[in-house]
């Protein structure tokens, strides 16, 4: 009986594969004729654009994972139901249930190699390719405001209670981990402010013999103002203090990885980054409300792949008289898109009306797994 089950393997295995290369091409196409508008900017050429999209595209077949997943499945549902081989499986006493136990068993690996392409090789693919293209035309990293990036940063005492906060500028983010033009306001527990720091330009240092990671600012300007108590009226001789040093070196959470997220979009970081920046936007006391979706998805949308899989099963009962193998494959493709569409719509829904980002990212799957299984229930009732 093992035999049946790897000749499913092997024919949903190589359409779904000749589906996802299809895609794959059509989209590839796109997103080079949409950087060709860069081509020419700065050191910008061709080879460098094909360069960019080609390291896309692991990104592009996570996203395109799921639907080629269902449309494969239903392409090698519906050729086998053409050719009568269908029929005699069930015949043979193939059940629905034993049926959707060797797809799983198919969709298991395709959802171990999205998870394998989401995590390990598009995260480190997508950052190369921003780079590349970064350095290639000249430019900085985007920026969030006309005056640059902003971030914020608690100091914590060995108690864990918050002894300072850093308000930290950057006018300039560059791809080699290094910024410039700093500007870090630092507030005590009352926020009042205490100093005022200027840098020229900073490096990152990694974590090396013990000490922990830091930033190397050269062209440290710091003016440190006086404690004043506000109960006490009389006069003091307290004076603001202007510090000049070619160096410094400066410790703090904020890492490239975090000031990173804004080389490559939320829904193309790893895990592991986006988990670490939910984290420091909430021990800032920050919205991560699009990070958390983002995270949850990475989580959830590889899951996707058995939910198309399940939704591509009732194909396989149709006659070919009620509808051909091409009808067939129109509607896979009518319903991955559909399927896209809504994972986009709950997302940017869940952000304006603050939704449980974990609704967010389960609630399309759901309401497709909903469908197949009515689906599937109808023609078992049939």
């Amino acid at each position: 009986m093992n035999t049946l089950p790897r000749y499913l393997r092997r024919e949903i295995g190589v359409a779904t594969l000749f589906v996802l290369f299809a895609l794959l091409a059509i989209f590839t196409f796109f997103d080079l004729v949409g950087e060709l508008e860069s081509v020419g900017a700065g050191g910008y050429t061709l080879r460098a654009a094909f360069f960019s999209v080609g390291l896309s595209l692991p990104s592009r077949m996570v996203e395109l994972m799921p639907i080629a997943a269902l449309i494969g499945t239903i392409y090698a549902l519906s050729k086998l139901a053409a050719s009568s081989e269908f029929t005699i499986m069930r015949v043979s006493g193939m059940s629905t249930v034993r049926l959707a136990g060797w797809v799983a068993k198919t969709g298991l690996l395709l959802v171990a190699a999205t998870y394998l392409l989401s995590e390990v090789i598009a995260p480190p693919a997508e950052r190369l390719a921003q780079q590349v293209k970064l350095q290639a035309t000249g430019r900085a990293l985007a920026q969030e405001f006309r005056s640059g990036v902003w971030a914020r940063d608690v100091v914590r005492g060995a108690d864990g209670t918050v002894e300072s906060l850093r308000f930290v500028n950057v006018r300039e983010l560059r791809p080699d981990a290094t910024a410039l033009a700093w500007r870090i306001f630092e507030f005590d527990s009352q926020f009042r402010l205490r100093s005022m720091l200027v840098a020229e330009r900073g490096s990152f240092v990694p974590a090396a013999d013990g000490e922990s990671p830091r930033w190397r600012l050269t062209g440290v300007v710091e003016t440190r103002l006086p404690v004043v108590d506000p109960a006490n009226t009389a006069p003091e001789a307290a004076a603001t203090q202007v510090l000049r040093e070619p160096e410094r070196a400066w410790a703090t959470e904020l890492t490239p990885e975090i000031f990173g997220v804004l080389l490559v979009r939320p829904e193309r970081m790893g895990i592991v980054a986006l988990a670490q920046y939910v984290r420091h936007l909430s021990d800032n006391r920050q919205r991560s409300d699009r990070y958390e979706i983002a995270l949850w998805n990475k989580l959830i949308y590889p899951l996707a792949v058995l939910v198309m899989m399940a939704l591509a099963l009732p194909f396989a009962y149709l006659h070919v008289r009620q509808g051909g193998v091409s009808l067939k494959i129109f509607s896979g493709v009518m319903l991955g898109v559909l399927f896209y569409m809504l994972n986009k719509l709950f997302g940017h829904l869940g952000l304006l009306n603050t939704w449980p980002p974990v609704l967010v990212a389960v609630m399309p799957s759901l309401l497709v797994l909903s469908v197949a299984l009515a689906a599937l229930y109808w023609i078992e009732r049939r």
